[in-house]
Formats: structure tokens, C-alpha cells, sequence
């Protein structure tokens, strides 16, 4: 979990312009060391349970949380191409689903972290 843990900006969305993905705030996934994280896009903000693929750079999760004070669940999934890009996808349970692409807000990685291999 340590390469994936910091604050990464959602740069693009499927199914929302940008405008509409920053709507409440600048759009992000925190990805913490305890195998938790939250994010927030359009209206939407959500607590995750993550699990990380050991064999390869990506997560997977499952989320619940509010879209516009409604409550939501769902779950996910992020490739990492490298220790500052990844693209993955979000479900919405009985909603809309939505590809995406994120890029680390920190510019470096910082030393105590793993580097993918």
C-alpha cells in the first residue's frame, strides 16, 4: 500500500467534464496506510475499504458515501502505470459507472515509500 498512499487529483473523467467533476472541490482520491482512503468528485464523496493487488501496481475497492447528501455505495478499481499516474474505474451500486484517470498531487515520491517495481 505505501506506493499508492497520498492525496492523487482526478485529471479526467468519463462520463463528467471537469467542470463538473470539481463542482464542490478540486476532485481527489487520499489513499491512506491503513488500507483505507476517501475521494470526492462532483457530488459525490465516499470513505473506501481498499485491497492491493501484491503482484502488480493497482487497487481495488469497495466505498460507501453521500451524492449530495443521499446515500450511495459502490466499488472500484485503480491501475498504476507509474508511481504518479494511474486510470481506473468507479461503480456507483445502481447508478452510473465512470472511467477515470489520476495523477499524485505531491511532485515526488517521498523516500520511505516503495517504488513500483
Amino acid at each position: 500500500m505505501n506506493e499508492f498512499v497520498g492525496k492523487w487529483r482526478i485529471i479526467d473523467m468519463e462520463v463528467w467534464s471537469q467542470d463538473m467533476v470539481d463542482l464542490v472541490e478540486e476532485a481527489y482520491f487520499h489513499f491512506n496506510e491503513d488500507d483505507q482512503g476517501q475521494f470526492t468528485f462532483c457530488a459525490v464523496e465516499g470513505d473506501m475499504d481498499i485491497v492491493v493487488n501484491t503482484r502488480i501496481p493497482e487497487l481495488e475497492f469497495s466505498w460507501e458515501g453521500t451524492d449530495d447528501a443521499k446515500h450511495v455505495s459502490g466499488r472500484g478499481k485503480i491501475e498504476f502505470l507509474s508511481p504518479f499516474e494511474g486510470e481506473g474505474i468507479i461503480y456507483i451500486h445502481n447508478g452510473d459507472r465512470s472511467a477515470f484517470s489520476i495523477k499524485r498531487k505531491e511532485q515526488s515520491v517521498p523516500d520511505n515509500v516503495v517504488k513500483f517495481r
